[in-house]
């Protein structure tokens, strides 16, 4: 079997001898502005003049960190309250710049963008990202080698872009009071400068070397230094006061108006970084009014709940560190607190995040199930706490986790326990966690029929090893919930499963063709429920092409057994995608794109017409006959296919069966919590939303959405 072949080649690249790594550059030391900067896409400023000037860029993609085709030239400098970068993205064909108007975070991978990711903390795992599109749509986020990324924060900072004929212009200000530093006089930072140019190929350049196989990204950033750096102690105050008064007909239409009492309403948000690498975060009854609206979602024949990412901002600050294998913590669970307080930092090698909030209620709560997750309404208050602290060592880290859910009128839910991951080389990542429940239910079973009072202990793991070379590339992972573990603060819509996955692939490359990299793989799944009843097995053998025009072809066969009922249904069938972008996306025109996964449909929206043409398709068919039911063992539900993260099918009909609702885009229905504003809240039975969007391409080797291979190809579209 796959496992026991893994087996067999695992010690020996763990322990194989290693060449001694190159010793690492001087860091690049990055001089004060001479003069003011405007920022406006124009580089004359007298400020640029004597700016630190980097000339020399790598092509990672198609390429193999060669010489670009094009000429990139950055300057960075920073002055007492801002760090400045620039770049003149030189291009032979102007006209085919691609640069879709769009929504904020909208920067599709298959559009000219560029900018800087910044490790302000130096420890090569985190990164601010700050990209622009040359139409100066920006995209900001998080990037983690451990949790990969998520743009969920919208940071405070500045661009602006010029289309020229000679290619584009990019500036970008960034003050220092959006980033986390140390207090040191002397800063030691690492940067990525990036470009990412769609053409025939994605081209993506970056001012370092970007080493095929490499299990992790932000660790191959260049240093740079700094000195002089302002010191935080900024405190900010956000205050707000409402007031409604209503008057209704006192005897029906057309008697004198009666007015209601008057309706006030008052809060305020607070921030305080006492120092660079300290913030402190406070809330009384906050207003989330003018948080970004959630992004609609496909929720026909969904049998779990919906993710959606976190966008108020008290919650923002070090979201990373929220962030685990098992995804214990959702602080959209959180749905209307009376008040927050929460500190986030770091002293030496460790970070760390505590909160505590009392939360009013409302909106509903996840109850998770084997085959299901149902819901219901969170009808009382409660006051919760989250505490999670870090410890690094060198690329690997230990932490531990702790939340606590304490139900107004009795009742609890407690998690804790230890996660980690463990780096012995460059191309070996293994990740593991494992976490302890204890729930005290409310007695309101008129709300939910497990609310009975009843106790509910039980404990979930998580482990993962991938390994990746130039060539080679592999993931063995196995996951446990327990059908009593609950999560009240997390999102955790799955219980009673054990899920093994294993993955093996090859990859080729070539210089020339329309085909740049081909790699076979094949991927084996096994889930069963907590008494070993058979739930889904799957063996896909697959190919994965990555081509002109910023292709990407997957074709996959699928060979499963599913439970569904009392049955275990025989399936055998072909699912493939292919998305092609040819031509030229116009100045208000939205590229169609799809996150669906194989053997589902979506519809695609285009704004306006454009030159070029772009095609999305992910057709599956039938490799035999429908499937028969076959009398093995009992059973419950439907089983949804693909990685437990990343469900490839979401539909409850057989995966030879079409429905008309899988076209269908419908509104989110009430799930996981609503905030106070009345906004749907949910959360998904797939995780990979922001976190597997990667505008760099790279995707973590522990990767949540480990359905799919392991270390897709930095070219992928998505």
């Amino acid at each position: 079997t796959l496992f026991l072949l893994l087996a067999a080649l695992g010690p020996g690249p763990l322990l194989a001898s290693q060449a001694p790594p190159e010793p690492p550059p001087e860091p690049l030391h990055i001089a004060r502005a001479a003069g003011p900067i405007e920022v406006d896409g124009r580089l004359g400023d007298p400020g640029w003049a004597g700016a630190t000037r980097v000339e020399t860029f790598y092509e990672t993609n198609p390429g193999d960190n060669i010489e670009p085709k094009v000429k990139t030239i950055a300057w960075l400098t920073y002055d007492d309250r801002f760090f400045y970068a620039a770049f003149d993205f030189q291009d032979p064909d102007p006209k085919g710049i691609r640069a879709p108007l769009g929504d904020h975070d909208e920067v599709p991978s298959y559009t000219d963008y560029g900018g800087i990711i910044v490790d302000t903390r130096n420890d090569g795992k985190t990164a601010f990202m700050f990209l622009a599109n040359p139409r100066n749509i920006q995209y900001d986020a998080i990037s983690s080698d451990v949790s990969g990324e998520d743009n969920s924060p919208d940071f405070y900072w500045d661009s602006a872009t010029q289309i020229t004929a000679t290619g584009w212009t990019l500036e970008i200000r960034v003050p220092f009071s959006s980033l986390r530093y140390n207090a040191a006089d002397v800063q030691t930072w690492g940067i990525l400068l990036y470009r990412n140019r769609p053409r025939d190929f994605r081209y993506q350049i970056f001012n370092v070397k970007l080493p095929r196989g490499k299990s992790c990204f932000i660790c191959n950033e260049e240093k740079i230094t700094l000195s002089g750096l302002p010191g935080s102690n900024h405190f900010v105050l956000a205050p707000y006061a409402t007031g409604r008064r209503e008057s209704f007909p006192r005897d029906g239409a057309g008697s004198p108006l009666e007015d209601r009492p008057v309706h006030l309403e008052a809060g305020i948000d607070a921030k305080w970084t006492p120092n660079a690498d300290t913030a402190i975060d406070a809330t009384i009854n906050p207003d989330f009014s003018q948080v970004e609206s959630d992004v609609a979602q496909i929720t026909a024949n969904e049998r779990f709940a919906l993710f959606y990412p976190e966008k108020r901002p008290f919650f923002l600050e070090g979201l990373d560190l929220f962030a685990t294998p098992l995804s214990a913590v959702y602080t959209r669970n959180i749905t209307s607190p009376r008040w927050g307080l929460r500190a986030t930092g770091e002293v030496g090698n460790a970070v760390y995040t505590a909160l505590v909030a009392e939360d009013r209620g409302g909106g509903s709560v996840i109850i998770p199930g084997r085959n299901s997750s149902s819901f219901a309404p969170q009808d009382f208050a409660s006051r919760v706490a989250i505490g999670r602290g870090r410890r690094d060592f060198g690329n690997s880290f230990l932490s531990f986790l702790v939340t606590d859910r304490e139900i107004e009128g009795g009742g609890h839910n407690r998690v804790l326990g230890p996660d980690f991951q463990w780096r012995p080389n460059d191309r070996d990542t293994v990740t593991g966690q494992l976490l302890f429940s204890d729930s005290l239910t409310p007695d309101r079973p008129d709300l939910a029929a497990e609310w009975n009072g009843q106790s509910l202990s039980a404990h979930s793991s998580y482990v993962n090893w991938s390994h990746s070379t130039r060539t080679w590339d592999w993931t063995l992972q196995h996951l446990e919930a327990g059908d009593e573990f609950r999560a009240d603060l997390g999102f955790v819509p799955q219980v009673g499963e054990r899920d093994s996955l294993a993955s093996l692939g090859r990859s080729f490359f070539f210089e020339q063709g329309i085909a740049r990299r081909v790699r076979p793989f094949i991927r084996l799944r096994n889930v069963d429920d907590m008494n070993d009843g058979l739930l889904l097995r799957q063996v896909i053998p697959g190919v994965e092409v990555q081509g002109l025009w910023n292709g990407f072809l997957d074709v996959e066969h699928h060979t499963e057994t599913v439970r569904a009922g009392s049955h275990l249904f025989d399936t055998d069938f072909f699912a493939g995608s292919r998305p092609v972008s040819r031509g030229r996306c116009g100045p208000r025109t939205t590229c169609p794109s799809s996150s669906t996964a194989p053997g589902a449909s979506s519809t695609f929206r285009r704004r306006a017409p454009a030159p070029g043409t772009s095609v999305f398709s992910r057709p599956t068919w039938p490799a035999s006959r429908p499937p028969t039911p076959s009398p093995r063992a009992p059973s419950c539900g439907w089983w949804r296919s693909a990685s437990t993260r990343c469900a490839t099918r979401t539909s409850t009909l057989p995966p030879w069966a079409w429905s008309p609702a899988r076209t269908t885009r419908s509104r989110a229905r009430p799930c996981s919590p609503t905030s106070s504003t009345g906004r749907r809240c949910s959360s998904s039975a797939t995780r990979t939303t922001a976190p597997c969007r990667r505008r760099t391409g790279w995707r973590p080797s522990a990767a949540r959405c480990s359905s799919r291979s392991p270390m897709l190809s930095s070219g992928e579209v998505r």
